[in-house]
């Protein structure tokens, strides 16, 4: 499983986790807008922490159930072979979005970086208008009526509080 998740991991939440964020801190640097630890309160460390520990367990989670129960990868070069309907996905159908989004919060609140922020803000604008033009399409194409019936029951990023349950279990 590790050998085909690890190059899905460094390329994609990778280049949205580390990469951008490093490339707004040096775009950023001697504005004031880097950000830093200075001034972060205990409040705030410890939303900063949560998030991040949330968003790192969400995302071993999906990516789990993506190798185990799905046979793939998030990655479009290696995709899910089944559709994933168990775990947080009974819940919400993007839960791998909602990790990143989690770690990118906590990333903003533990560096104090407004950037940071906008940033997480544009990544899921960005994810807003490309899952339903172009991801749903494609699941749709390849998982048919089930994944149909999945999008008709389980809202895209909002969880539910119940959990879905499919007919056929």
């Amino acid at each position: 499983m590790t050998g085909r998740l690890l190059p899905t991991i460094l390329i994609l939440p990778g280049t949205v986790l580390v990469l951008v964020p490093a490339i707004i801190f040096w775009a950023a640097a001697g504005t004031g807008y880097a950000g830093n630890w200075a001034g972060l309160g205990q409040g705030q460390l410890w939303a900063g922490v949560g998030s991040l520990a949330a968003g790192l367990l969400l995302a071993g989670w999906t990516l789990r159930l993506f190798a185990t129960v799905g046979q793939g990868t998030p990655a479009p070069w290696d995709p899910p072979q089944k559709l994933v309907v168990r775990g947080p996905y009974r819940h919400v159908r993007n839960p791998m979005i909602s990790s990143v989004l989690l770690m990118l919060a906590g990333e903003a609140l533990l560096y104090q970086s407004w950037p940071l922020a906008a940033w997480g803000l544009l990544f899921f604008a960005a994810n807003a208008v490309y899952f339903p033009l172009s991801e749903e399409k494609g699941l749709e194409r390849r998982f048919g009526g089930d994944y149909r019936t999945y999008k008709a029951n389980v809202p895209r990023w909002f969880p539910r509080i119940r959990p879905w349950q499919p007919a056929d279990e």
